[in-house]
């Protein structure tokens, strides 16, 4: 005896064609974002994955993967802009939690309170606001090491003192313990605008063979069905 199973799932040919231009053109759209976001300081850009099925999922075959290598590192000059040299990112407190960036362009508040540009917290290796015992008038007495380490010049003193600690974690929230800070400089996308040209080449081809496809069908359909009401 032999038991014979499986799952049929009939398609027409128009209906797949209109499926694959459809994801054509939402890895398409991945990829345009990742040239857009080429001189944004700390995007990383996203690789489409495609899995099995796709001729019947269509877009629902689609998912990305965020890509963390490091992107290009240029000096800037202000003492508040803060790099990760390594993989790894910056704790933010936003209205809706934690958020992680790679985007260091920091600021100080009037009540000493580390922000980005956006206004949120920046969160030290503890959980808290890095905060400043005072603000500085000259932004160059704030330092800050390689480990993260964030300390303050107070001219009363003529000392130096422990402000806090930036928490560094990877995409997991585990704290980085060599992130490679660099106080004074800016990291741009990992985007590789000749890689990204590249493979739009075989996309926009395959968008316009299944174009072509479903034009041929919908001209033969046309034609079936001009000939069977003639004939009726």
């Amino acid at each position: 005896m032999r038991l014979n199973s499986g799952i049929f799932y009939n398609n027409s040919g128009l209906t797949v064609s209109i499926r694959a231009m459809h994801l054509q053109s939402a890895i398409l759209g991945i990829r345009n974002e990742n040239v857009g976001g080429f001189d944004k300081i700390g995007f990383q850009r996203r690789e489409p994955v495609v899995s099995s099925f796709t001729e019947y999922l269509g877009t629902n075959a689609l998912s990305t993967t965020l890509d963390d290598k490091v992107g290009r590192i240029g000096l800037s000059g202000n003492p508040l802009d803060i790099a990760i040299a390594n993989k790894g990112y910056f704790q933010v407190q936003t209205a809706n939690g934690i958020k992680l960036t790679r985007d260091g362009r920091f600021k100080i508040a009037q009540d000493g309170s580390l922000l980005n540009l956006e206004d949120s917290q920046v969160l030290s290796d503890a959980g808290v606001p890095i905060k400043l015992p005072f603000v500085p008038q000259d932004l160059k007495h704030v330092k800050v090491d390689q480990t993260g380490k964030i300390s303050v010049f107070d001219e009363k003193t003529h000392k130096f003192s422990l402000v806090g600690k930036l928490g560094i974690v990877d995409a997991n929230g585990i704290v980085v313990m060599d992130p490679n800070v660099k106080q004074g400089y800016n990291e741009y996308s990992n985007v590789a605008l000749q890689e990204e040209f590249i493979k739009m080449m075989p996309i926009m081809k395959n968008f316009d063979a299944n174009r072509q496809m479903f034009m041929l069908q919908n001209s033969v359909l046309g034609k079936a069905i001009s000939q069977l009401s003639s004939s009726s």
